[in-house]
């Protein structure tokens, strides 16, 4: 297989297309990762891939028919093969329902150009991060705890050209790192999102993680019930990246989910929290930099191979408090006949000014709970978005103010969007890694948020 660079792909492809349009994604990462375990870096490595994307569009009398064929590792020698079969897909399938014309102009080139090579990263982006993890790993076997965990950094440049002219360009850097720490007080947990590793601090998250291993010695047992609880940043996240995954327009607009309106239409305009919450994504928040065009592969309820390179700019998805827009495409919009609102790749939650932090929470608790984090998280039910999971290292006893000592884990009964209308107190937002969506969603920020009745509805044997 003779390589080819992904942008020359990307032109040949249009070149060899026999298509009435076409559209061409070319995707090129590259991967650093570390693990760890009891205290030893155990693998390190670095991998590549690379996808290619082509979208044959066919005029028939009732529309534009769409055939998409996506394929790893595509050689110079086989394009003409996937632009070959993606044109007899199309010629298969009907009229889209959510053709629309083709996108020709993008946004504003920023960063590297159409020509410069793929961004890549390599095992020298942990460079100042890998000493102060062997520092960490020092420090735990001294303290008789053991680390567990991983690091991870992801660069994906991807090149977009159409038919219409459209030639963008966007780098992305993801990067996590999860850290798990066992001892004699249990488990504990701690994550975060980065863009290159420069801004983790190793030893408040170590040191964090030894404070709640302290706590944990002291176990207390509680029934299920109701309680007062914090939810840190990490568990708002899930929460919240859940809902805002379920806020499709055309779900709603067809009476699917807790966001239809009763009697038609959606709730868009309708107040869903007692406290002026926002909820909103910007593809150039610092730090949460994401692509500022759509990027889609494929075409589904929430997403369309037509918007391809559509211009995405700050969107706030609950304003004040009241349900502002949901997940558009540009046919869905003309269905719900609110603005075209595409999905951004990051989500942030605010509260009012001058949110407290998370220990200022905690020191003016009299009685609950402070969770970790939120694991296995299920829908229960779509109309009223009720989700089900489980607590996960560490449930923490707070009276008085103070950690009094680590209880059993919990399997919850909540829905985000009720959650919403009942919080009773909403603190200071800050960059946060969603412990169960780091797999597909690591760009958030959040606050903590205390929650008068939170459910929880079983106790959970899990560890």
């Amino acid at each position: 297989m003779s390589t080819i660079r992904p942008q020359e792909a990307v032109e040949r492809a249009l070149s060899l297309s026999r298509a009435d349009d076409c559209v061409v994604i070319a995707d090129e990462s590259s991967t650093a990762n570390l693990r760890w375990a009891g205290n030893t870096l155990t693998t390190n490595g670095v991998t590549r891939s690379s996808r290619l994307t082509v979208i044959a569009l066919r005029h028939t009398a009732d529309g534009v028919a769409a055939g998409v064929v996506s394929r790893s590792a595509v050689g110079a020698g086989d394009i003409e093969e996937l632009v070959r079969a993606a044109e007899a897909d199309a010629a298969g399938n009907e009229a889209a329902e959510d053709a629309r014309p083709l996108v020709a102009e993008g946004p504003p080139a920023g960063g590297a150009g159409w020509d410069d090579d793929p961004a890549e990263t390599g095992i020298g982006v942990f460079e100042g991060f890998a000493p102060a993890l062997g520092e960490a790993f020092a420090a735990a076997q001294a303290g008789d705890r053991r680390l567990y965990g991983f690091a991870n950094h992801v660069l994906t440049s991807t090149f977009l050209g159409s038919s219409a002219g459209l030639r963008l360009r966007h780098d992305q850097p993801t990067g996590l790192l999860e850290l798990n720490a066992k001892g004699t007080g249990g488990s504990a947990w701690a994550g975060v999102g980065t863009r290159d590793f420069t801004d983790v601090d190793v030893p408040a998250l170590t040191g964090d993680l030894a404070r709640r291993l302290d706590w944990g010695e002291r176990r207390v047992e509680l029934p299920a019930g109701r309680y007062e609880t914090i939810l840190p940043p990490s568990a708002v996240a899930d929460l919240m990246i859940y809902l805002y995954w379920s806020a499709g327009a055309q779900d709603a607009q067809d009476g699917r989910t807790v966001f239809s309106a009763p009697g038609g239409g959606t709730r868009v305009g309708e107040r869903l929290a007692g406290l002026p919450v926002t909820l909103a994504s910007d593809p150039a928040a610092p730090g949460m930099q994401c692509a500022p065009f759509v990027i889609a592969h494929s075409s589904g309820r929430e997403s369309s191979v037509f918007d391809n390179g559509l211009a995405l700019g700050p969107t706030d998805w609950i304003a004040d408090g009241a349900l502002a827009s949901l997940t558009q495409t540009r046919h869905s919009a003309e269905r719900t006949g609110l603005p075209v609102t595409p999905a951004v790749d990051n989500l942030a939650m605010r509260g009012p000014e001058g949110g407290a932090s998370l220990e200022e929470m905690v020191a003016r608790t009299e009685r609950g709970l402070l969770l970790t984090c939120l694991w296995y998280i299920r829908e229960v039910d779509t109309q009223s978005l009720l989700l089900t999971g489980l607590t996960r290292d560490g449930v923490y006893l707070v009276e008085n103010g103070e950690v009094v000592g680590a209880v059993n884990n919990f399997r919850f009964n909540e829905s985000p969007v009720d959650l919403l209308s009942r919080l009773a107190e909403v603190g200071e937002t800050g960059p946060t890694l969603p412990r169960e969506w780091s797999d597909y969603f690591t760009r958030t920020a959040m606050p903590p948020v205390r929650v008068p009745d939170f459910h929880m509805s079983t106790v959970s044997q899990a560890t």
